[in-house]
């Protein structure tokens, strides 16, 4: 069976900075497929297509990577596993339906398979997850987590920062990751829509960690004219490509101010 995350220690000098991309993965095991809507055995819409790909840079920065290797369909890593497990795709951490309020079960899942999905896909990645912060904590003191996602819609900006209205972490560390983007020409938003998630506000909670959602429009790395297509958008494109290059040099400098701002702070 694959392995419910990848981990992706970095190379190098080490950044208090975990990533978090929790809508990664696209597998679904068989036995799930098999109880969808034939429809939705080919495709599930709504996915942070090729974020892997697009953020495999990180370790190379010293940022620590943990990665989702399922699909959000499976569970939804970004919601709160608390009742209602299985209902709303906004809400719940198993989707009912898909983002569009389309119905995607011929059969839904049990109350014991809803729990052994839970128990098999979504509780490895919490645990490994809370590790890493407080490894980090007892190497400095204090960690970023950025918690990253990508949007099709309904805003049209570039990026959405979101730190749950100011909740999750502080300005210092929102202002940076902003300019960076900003510098770079990229139409960037606080806040709007996209606040931040369950991981956002629930690990933005935790002493000495700060959380920041960061969501990128499809529009910005993928071609426009695959999006309305109900088939797996491809990453080798040029946009893809050029966005890859921008961000490698936003995050190369918000790590490197990171490091300059705990090295004047906590040491």
């Amino acid at each position: 069976m694959t392995e419910p995350f990848h981990l992706y220690r970095p190379k190098g000098q080490l950044c208090p900075i975990v990533a978090s991309i929790p809508h990664s993965g696209l597998v679904v095991p068989e036995a799930i497929t098999q109880t969808l809507h034939e429809r939705y055995q080919r495709y599930l819409p709504h996915q942070d297509w090729h974020l892997d790909k697009l953020y495999d840079f990180l370790p190379n920065l010293g940022i620590t990577v943990l990665e989702a290797t399922y699909s959000r369909y499976v569970t939804d890593l970004n919601r709160s596993a608390k009742q209602p497990f299985f209902g709303s795709f906004w809400k719940s951490v198993i989707p009912e339906r898909t983002a569009f309020e389309q119905p995607l079960y011929q059969t839904s899942p049990s109350q014991v398979q809803i729990a052994a999905r839970i128990e098999q896909f979504y509780v490895p990645y919490h645990t490994q997850l809370e590790s890493l912060l407080n490894q980090m904590i007892d190497r400095f003191g204090q960690v970023y987590l950025l918690d990253l996602h990508s949007f099709f819609g309904p805003i049209t900006d570039e990026v959405c920062l979101g730190n749950r209205n100011g909740k999750s972490c502080s300005e210092f560390l929102l202002s940076t990751v902003e300019s960076e983007f900003s510098l770079r020409g990229y139409q960037v938003a606080r806040n709007k829509v996209f606040n931040g998630g369950y991981i956002t506000q629930h690990y933005g909670k935790m002493p000495h960690v700060e959380a920041l959602q960061i969501e990128i429009r499809y529009h910005t790395y993928l071609d426009p004219a695959q999006l309305d297509q109900t088939s797996v958008p491809d990453w080798n494109v040029p946009a893809f490509d050029l966005a890859k290059r921008n961000f490698e040099a936003i995050f190369s400098q918000v790590a490197e101010s990171c490091l300059r701002y705990f090295a004047t702070t906590y040491e």
